[in-house]
């Protein structure tokens, strides 16, 4: 793991991502690309009337120094951090970022959102999930003495998640922790069997060349069945795939990993299928 992105926008749960990436850095000798995105728009940095370019450089500089005093930390002593600062939104320039600098992980904290904000809105973190083609953790709480020992990863076993599992696999295999696949099994017309449900996980540990044993746990619905199960077994992080939907199908099928990244507790490392 040579690098890892975390943004910042100076609030207590980016200082909580931030934590958790030094504490992978430290581990894997990884540099943190630090980015603080600044979101003006491009008639704000180019326009003379009304918002003048003067005021825009004296903004700049201003987050310039507010950037370095966060990233004045003792836990980053000894570290190679990276600032960057950005325009626009970070949800959409921040894949592109990760591209360019061949970024191997994103951490990042999250508010979280919940009813009406979150159906028209969402959050960042969100957002980001949804958009980036790396690994993206999501943290939500301040971990003291981070380490992960219980790797749950969540899935469908059907054929289309067989990367994101891999990927899980070796990510687990990166933190030296121990991997634990889950079906969530719910009622309705996703129900199956326990033979069924078996059948389906078999044919697909052939194609992955496993033999891992895994637990089959039924629950109301997936993203609920996921957090039970993982505060069951004490996890220490909940990985899953996600397809990355967007527009009107994302609005109408949604994408758990987004959900699950949004809501849990325990932090959440979505795999993009």
């Amino acid at each position: 793991m040579k690098k890892i992105i975390v943004p910042i926008d100076f609030s207590d749960q980016s200082e909580y991502a931030l934590k958790v990436a030094a504490t992978l850095a430290k581990k894997h000798g990884s540099e943190i690309l630090a980015i603080h995105m600044l979101e003006l728009n491009q008639a704000a940095l180019t326009s003379s009337e009304g918002f003048h370019p003067k005021q825009t450089v004296f903004l700049i500089k201003l987050a310039e120094k507010r950037f370095s005093e966060f990233l004045n930390k003792p836990y980053l002593e000894k570290l190679t951090i990276t600032p960057i600062i950005k325009h626009f939104k970070v949800f959409s320039e921040l894949n592109d970022v990760a591209k360019e600098h061949q970024v191997e992980l994103i951490v990042m904290g999250s508010h979280g959102s919940d009813g009406m904000k979150e159906l028209f809105v969402g959050s960042n973190a969100e957002k980001v999930v949804r958009n980036s083609d790396i690994p993206v953790m999501v943290v939500k709480n301040e971990l003291e003495n981070f380490k992960v020992e219980r790797f749950v990863f969540a899935s469908d076993f059907k054929e289309d998640s067989l990367l994101a599992y891999k990927k899980a696999k070796n990510f687990a295999e990166l933190l030296k922790a121990d991997f634990e696949p889950v079906y969530i099994n719910t009622p309705g017309d996703n129900f199956l069997s326990s033979k069924d449900a078996y059948e389906r996980i078999n044919k697909f540990l052939a194609l992955a060349k496993e033999g891992k044993q895994v637990e089959v746990y039924n629950d109301y619905n997936v993203e609920k069945g996921i957090m039970n199960y993982s505060e069951t077994v004490n996890a220490d992080m909940i990985g899953i795939p996600t397809h990355g939907r967007k527009g009107l199908s994302h609005f109408f099928m949604g994408s758990i990993g987004e959900d699950l990244a949004n809501h849990s507790k325990i932090p959440v490392v979505t795999f993009k299928i």
